[in-house]
């Protein structure tokens, strides 16, 4: 067994310990090796990968154009082995130089790790996102002050001024990024799961939409990229919950959220997820109440040569 298998190992036990939602450990994905010695002598290490995003592809409305992610091998060392391999980061980002205020440094690891969770401040990095799951419970629908029903080609219009909405306002609270491509790429988004049948929910009020949920049923299989983060099964995912600026408040996210975790409870899922932003005033409050909590954080700082 390598070292790297070692770590792995002992960092499987070590999640299976935080938190029993987690999947086992993935091996990491493809990249640079890096490595770091603690000072009993004992070593972690971890990979950098590299991704690079450009215009049309989906992720440019969330991620940076270079994305360095740190994907730590650290076993059973905690908060020592974790500020190890990040220093080993920040020498390793020196080397390849800084590419500019459109990159990011990142690493995603378990919300209930928190002996790490200082050894990320202090190293500058951010909890910008989280991976929040509920369990799948049905809900009594709280009564209905308007019409809640799938959403149909003619509400295109709609539904994109009310995703457009949502990325405006995470821009400013998180992760999105508002670029000159974000309205048409939403709505050629939109119009092809609209054109599919998808599953895509609306409130309308007095003939108005007046609020938006994009959802979906995943089949989590070991190939898939989910299950990086997820047990595998049928999972429930929110895409996005909107609400206009003028008709927040008044509960129709809520009336919204109960349509859609009874669907997903319909199909036998075994959980539900999303992505919310913790620095958001809105989310981060709106998707405990709705049962959520968060299982994994991506830490981030941006440019990437701002990491300490």
């Amino acid at each position: 067994m390598t070292v790297t298998d070692s770590l792995l190992a002992a960092q499987e036990e070590r999640f299976a310990r935080l938190d029993r939602v987690l999947p086992p450990a993935a091996a990491p994905e493809p990249g640079e090796l890096i490595s770091a010695a603690l000072p009993d002598g004992s070593r972690v290490a971890g990979v950098v990968a590299h991704t690079a995003v450009e215009p049309g592809m989906p992720p440019w409305l969330w991620s940076a154009a270079d994305t360095y992610e740190l994907q730590p091998l650290i076993g059973h060392t905690g908060a020592a082995g974790m500020h190890a391999v990040l220093r080993a980061f920040r020498q390793w980002l020196d080397r390849v130089g800084d590419r500019g205020w459109d990159t990011a440094s990142t690493v995603v690891w378990p919300s209930r790790d928190v002996d790490c969770t200082r050894v990320f401040l202090d190293h500058g990095l951010q909890p910008l996102t989280v991976t929040a799951v509920r369990r799948p419970t049905t809900v009594r629908p709280p009564a209905l002050t308007l019409t809640i029903r799938p959403a149909m080609a003619s509400d295109e219009d709609a539904v994109v001024a009310l995703a457009m909405a949502e990325v405006r306002y995470s821009s400013m609270v998180g992760a999105a990024i508002t670029r000159p491509e974000a309205e048409p790429m939403r709505r050629a988004a939109i119009a092809n799961r609209l054109g599919r049948g998808d599953d895509i929910w609306v409130a309308e009020r007095d003939g108005l939409v007046v609020g938006l949920a994009e959802t979906g049923v995943i089949a989590n299989s070991p190939v898939s990229r989910t299950s990086r983060q997820l047990p595998i099964g049928l999972w429930g995912y929110v895409n996005c919950l909107s609400v206009l600026p003028g008709a927040r408040g008044a509960g129709i996210g809520q009336q919204l959220m109960s349509v859609v975790h009874n669907h997903f409870a319909g199909h036998r899922t075994v959980g539900n997820f999303l992505h919310y932003n913790p620095p958001n005033p809105l989310s981060s409050v709106f998707w405990p109440r709705q049962g959520y909590r968060p299982l994994w954080t991506q830490w981030e700082v941006r440019p990437a040569g701002a990491m300490r």
